[in-house]
């Protein structure tokens, strides 16, 4: 594969998607291979190149996941032991189960707590101690342990945790576990260290149709954990390495490839069939791959390792609402490409009157609203941010706008967006004793039936 190639195919997909700029990194065959295109602001543009910093998003996470892996390895936190051992200030609004919680269930999003709260609780090295104290305010979506829910604020929570043991910054304890052993100077989590470098600002789309700058440049230092870390394709293809590798210096490397272990399934997802430690286990074409996208503030990036095919691939977009599907157009592009590996979306089933009008209905969670609605001839859904939390913060992303779905092959339950950013993406509904729909999955997060 040419150097060109990859150069070419991100030209092509960020035509195609509108996307100011996008960065690839890939490793195959025992080299590092990059291609770029595009800039890093329509305001203020500067090329895009290896070196240019994104922000990540939630593939901040693995991060967090191995400094606790090495915490554990040095006996310093235990997997089952409940997160009030090392936070005892942890509160939930069902405090037998802040009562219950361990740390392996934040790992695995198998906590029951919802996705998050909007609450900025400032800059300070106090925010993580405040944003935990604020928690009797986050609904519970079920008791621990019994399905997984993904939730930002148990990556948040698990932060704190890494504070308490290390006695430093959450910042701070990933500089000197993972950055500063592992190389990783081009990764960063604050304003002031990536502004003396190369970086991308995020972009969605106007209601004039043309973009625009997003701003905040990135999250509330609270959610640093969960999605706060900034990078570039050249570090993030170091850190994908080190999870192809034996795990030094950071990890014995039973504890890295324990990582890699499914914990819990995932039903009708299409970002994996399982949780490992963090990572999101998938099977692509019979071919095992761990990985994790992230989101933030008008930038996306998605991470795929595959550990059997020693593969890794890493790209970065600066824009909204399509930088999903570019990221994962261009991971699929490079998995056939590199490694023959078709990634297909099932089919869905032909329109169905009955089961459309069991599934049509509003459900929330406790930041979004989903609707769903038919015509006759076909289902939509549409996922709103509720108006109460989007006039409670200004580093909210755009509304999409309303998606088609089809239900898939099986009991009907799970289904497919078929247009769209979040073509591609599967989610399922559930059903109570009676045989009611009671709740609908999408992105790994719970939305409760009101009606």
């Amino acid at each position: 594969m040419t150097v060109n190639a990859l150069h070419e195919i991100a030209a092509a997909t960020a035509t195609k998607f509108g996307i100011p700029g996008i960065a690839i990194g890939v490793w195959a065959d025992g080299q590092e291979h990059f291609g770029y295109h595009g800039v890093t602001s329509v305001e203020n543009p500067l090329p895009v190149d290896a070196n240019t910093l994104f922000q990540l998003g939630s593939v901040t996470k693995p991060l967090t996941a191995t400094v606790i892996m090495r915490l554990v390895a040095d006996g310093k936190i235990e997997l089952d032991a409940p997160v009030r051992r090392y936070v005892p200030e942890f509160v939930l609004s069902d405090s037998d189960a802040a009562a219950r919680i361990t740390v392996a269930q934040l790992l695995n999003h198998t906590s029951g707590m919802d996705w998050s709260i909007i609450n900025d609780t400032g800059e300070g090295d106090d925010a993580l101690a405040k944003f935990v104290a604020t928690l009797a305010e986050l609904p519970m979506i079920g008791a621990p342990g019994d399905r997984a829910s993904y939730s930002q604020a148990g990556f948040n929570v698990l932060g704190r945790v890494i504070e308490k043991v290390t006695g430093q910054t959450y910042e701070q304890a990933v500089a000197s576990i993972i950055l500063e052993p592992l190389g990783l100077t081009n990764t960063v989590f604050t304003e002031r260290e990536a502004m003396t470098r190369r970086f991308a600002v995020g972009h969605d789309i106007g209601a004039d149709g043309e973009l625009s700058i997003a701003r905040p440049w990135k999250p509330t230092r609270a959610n640093n954990a969960g999605g706060g870390v900034a990078s570039t394709v050249a570090d993030q293809l170091r850190w994908a390495r080190f999870h192809l590798g034996d795990g030094a210096p950071v990890l014995p490397e039973e504890v890295l490839h324990r990582m890699r272990q499914p914990t819990v399934e995932l039903r009708g997802s299409s970002l994996g069939d399982a949780f490992g430690t963090c990572w999101f286990l998938r099977e692509i074409d019979s071919v095992a791959t761990i990985g994790h996208g992230g989101s933030s503030i008008g930038q996306f990036s998605e991470l795929l390792i595959v550990p059997d095919r020693d593969f890794a691939i890493i790209v970065m977009a600066n824009a909204g609402p399509d930088g999903i599907p570019a990221n994962q157009a261009i991971v699929r592009w490079a998995l056939e490409h590199y490694l023959g590996l078709l990634d297909r979306d099932p089919e869905p089933l032909p329109f169905d009157a009955g089961r459309a009008a069991e599934v049509a209905g509003h459900y929330e969670s406790d930041a979004m609203t989903f609707d769903i609605t038919t015509d006759g001839t076909s289902l939509t859904l549409e996922v709103l941010i509720k108006p109460e939390i989007r006039a409670t913060s200004e580093e909210l992303p755009a509304d999409h706008a309303p998606f088609e779905f089809g239900l898939l092959p099986g009991d009907g339950d799970d289904y497919i967006i078929t247009s769209g950013a979040f073509a591609g993406h599967r989610g399922f509904f559930s059903r109570d004793e009676q045989g009611a729909v009671v709740g609908v999955d999408l992105a790994g997060r719970l939305f409760h039936r009101v009606r």
